[in-house]
């Protein structure tokens, strides 16, 4: 059987939370070569194994709080001044190295698992077994490749791009590809994993043809923006999230009733209607629990870890009402009881009450699942989406926003032109996934990151030197260009 074996792997030191020691990641025994994958049991293993690149706590991954770190450059979301979240700083300020331990653990974590989707990928069809279910395999791993390179180009542009399980020697001299070849993989493996995957998911961690079909929008909206600026993509991402519209009863999806049921955070639910996509978490797996909740989100003064709370000039322009009371917590209990308003806390601002853990608010391990996609969004692709494709927002279009609006306790928009129709749908989606990793996506694509970094309170950290586009993306991690130059 050959070794296979992807460089980017080899040499990531990879993070600790909070005062965590560094975990170096042992990938011996981890992948499965062609001849393991001859069985359904083997497949479904490789898969297993392609999804944990994706939940390694304190390691690789989203789990934790590096994701979100890495979308600080936006206006909604901020850091500690000091203590030991130098890694976070350097995204909230524009000044990202490349020694970066969390952009290096989302690096190796997106890559382990584009390792895992590739072997299954070139294997799948000598798989004895089920076909039903080996055809819903591999269209996940169709997904999880997809869904890896959309967070990799995203992040850092230029990338390379590896669709061989197997390791060569060219691998250690290539060059990165550009972002429109990326793109291009990224729809071919979702149109793909749109044919494959069951209109139910296998379990709650896994995607549906409802979720590949989310995901394909989102995809066509960024393509329509900065830096590949194909418009036309936005009528693609209109028509895609129609038809997850159309279809969420077929999928399970919906709009919960009230903010605060979508942040329950309870760990026995495992997920919500309101889920496209999750990555389910295990309190008693220790490498899979969630340590995105709980102490990472919390402050000081009620034993939090400070990663991530909120800038102060986006809660201030929160417009009140049940889900700005469900976003944020302001009043801070310490251990003999006192309370103590943000304003007046070690780091005077208001941190992330969505975040917080259901009946046990004050730790850092949970099996809260990690939701990587809302119905809600996929409201607000469609709206933005159909508006901008046609110069003027449809019912439909009006529907989708008011419908997060009315949840929101915010009167509903109406008689807008088309630009307008649509920067307000913009600023809705600031509002409605507030430190949901999406915001600086949204500021990147629409070219917005200058603007809204304008003018920050005092009291927020701010940009060192001018905001370009080249600070757009982040440097490729140092532990990959100093084995390879060429990338």
């Amino acid at each position: 059987m050959k070794k296979l074996f992807i460089y980017t792997l080899t040499l990531t030191a990879l993070f600790g939370a909070g005062c965590k020691k560094f975990l170096n990641e042992d990938v011996k025994g981890a992948l499965l070569g062609a001849d393991a994958l001859k069985s359904q049991a083997g497949l479904e293993a490789a898969l297993t194994g392609a999804y944990a690149g994706w939940q390694s706590s304190f390691n690789t991954g989203f789990i934790h709080a590096t994701a979100i770190g890495a979308t600080m450059g936006g206006d909604d979301v901020t850091t500690h001044k000091a203590s030991n979240k130098a890694d976070f700083r350097e995204f909230d300020q524009f000044n990202v190295s490349a020694t970066n331990q969390r952009t290096q653990a989302l690096y190796a974590g997106c890559y382990k698992a584009i390792q895992g989707a590739n072997n299954i990928i070139a294997n799948y069809k000598n798989t004895t077994g089920d076909a039903a279910t080996i055809t819903a395999i591999a269209g996940e791993a169709y997904f999880v490749r997809a869904v890896s390179y959309y967070w990799l180009v995203r992040l850092y542009g230029k990338i390379p791009l590896i669709t061989d399980p197997n390791f060569n020697e060219s691998q250690l001299t290539m060059k990165s590809s550009e972002a429109a070849d990326i793109y291009k993989l990224i729809e071919a493996d979702l149109a793909a994993a749109e044919g494959m995957v069951p209109d139910t998911k296998r379990d709650p961690g896994r995607p549906n043809k409802g979720s590949v079909k989310a995901y394909l929008a989102d995809v066509y909206l960024t393509e329509a923006g900065w830096p590949l600026k194909q418009t036309a993509k936005y009528a693609q991402a209109a028509a895609k999230a129609k038809e997850v519209i159309d279809g969420k009863a077929t999928w399970g999806f919906q709009l919960l009733d009230t903010y605060a049921q979508v942040w329950a955070n309870d760990p026995t639910a495992n997920g919500t209607a309101e889920t496209v996509f999750q990555i389910s978490t295990s309190k008693s797996s220790g490498p899979t629990t969630s340590a995105n909740y709980g102490w990472s989100a919390m402050p000081g003064e009620e034993g939090g870890w400070d990663d991530f709370f909120s800038e102060l000039k986006f809660y201030k322009t929160f417009p009140p009402g049940p889900r700005k009371d469900a976003t944020f917590d302001t009043l801070f209990t310490q251990s003999n009881g006192t309370k103590v308003f943000y304003a007046q806390s070690q780091t005077q601002h208001p941190y992330y009450r969505k975040y917080y853990i259901k009946g046990n608010e004050g730790n850092y391990q949970s099996s809260v699942p990690e939701s990587m996609m809302r119905y809600a969004y996929v409201l607000t692709v469609y709206a933005e989406a159909e508006a901008r494709a046609t110069g003027t927002p449809d019912q439909l279009a009006y529907d989708c926003i008011n419908a997060i609006r009315k949840r929101a306790g915010l009167p509903v928009l109406n008689g807008l032109s088309g630009a307008a129709f649509a920067n307000a749908v913009v600023q809705e989606r600031a509002w409605e996934f507030a430190a949901e990793r999406t915001r600086w996506f949204d500021l990147v694509r629409l070219e917005m990151v200058e603007s809204a970094n304008a003018n920050k309170d005092p009291n927020d950290l701010q940009p060192i030197g001018t905001i370009t586009k080249a600070k757009y993306v982040f440097p490729l991690p140092y532990s990959e260009t100093s084995v390879n130059p060429n990338l």
